[in-house]
């Protein structure tokens, strides 16, 4: 029931859980839909239609994709929506959605066949940006390993940017993820600069003192 009232309780989250989980309902069994909405590099770059860099974080390639990122945002979007506020929360997952695709863009420039879809970048960026506001938040990976959330985004942050750099192809968007982490991280670097303060503040008084 708490967890319920938390989730009335943040109007912009809960929008994107309804948003994502209707249009990616609406696309799995659409495949014009799908089509017209997921991030396709050929069209972008020669038809120049970017919009697809934010449809395509609405659309999921399978109901399991669909459910691990929903329900990150689950977890996360209440958190970074009291902290930020409706309108705060807002920029940054739009802002992580964004970055996340240009990231893909990026990366993925010279081939004209890749494709993607899901909110990765989106929820990357609301995951690190929660990690900021509170470091030491104790989460648990798998529902079993107790893992501060600052170190839990370092690692992520960690992993993605070997798997992009390595170019490992495992269906799993890293340059979505590493461009949206770093984007949420950014965005709260810019309009709250306390809570970074704050985190690396935290992160000294934990280091022994000399001698």
């Amino acid at each position: 029931m708490h967890e319920i009232e938390v989730l009335l309780a943040s109007p912009a989250t809960l929008a994107l859980l309804i948003a994502n989980i209707g249009l990616s309902i609406a696309a799995f069994g659409n495949a014009t839909l799908l089509e017209r909405l997921l991030f396709d590099m050929n069209r972008m770059r020669r038809s120049k239609e970017w919009y697809r860099g934010i449809t395509s974080g609405f659309i999921h390639g399978d109901p399991f994709h669909l459910f691990m990122n929903m329900l990150a945002l689950y977890f996360m979007g209440p958190f970074v929506e009291y902290v930020a506020g409706t309108v705060g929360f807002l920029v940054i997952y739009f802002a992580s959605l964004i970055g996340g695709s240009l990231w893909t863009y990026m990366e993925h420039f010279r081939d004209s066949n890749y494709r993607a879809l899901g909110a990765s970048g989106a929820v990357s960026g609301v995951t690190t940006a929660a990690a900021v506001f509170a470091p030491f938040a104790q989460i648990y990976l798998f529902f079993a390993i107790p893992m501060p959330l600052g170190l839990f985004a370092i690692c992520f942050i960690g992993y993605s940017v070997w798997a992009s750099r390595a170019n490992v192809r495992d269906g799993i968007g890293h340059a979505a993820h590493l461009g949206g982490a770093l984007m949420g991280i950014a965005i709260v670097c810019i309009f709250w600069p306390q809570y970074p303060q704050r985190a690396l503040d935290q992160f000294m008084a934990t280091l022994p003192t000399s001698l």
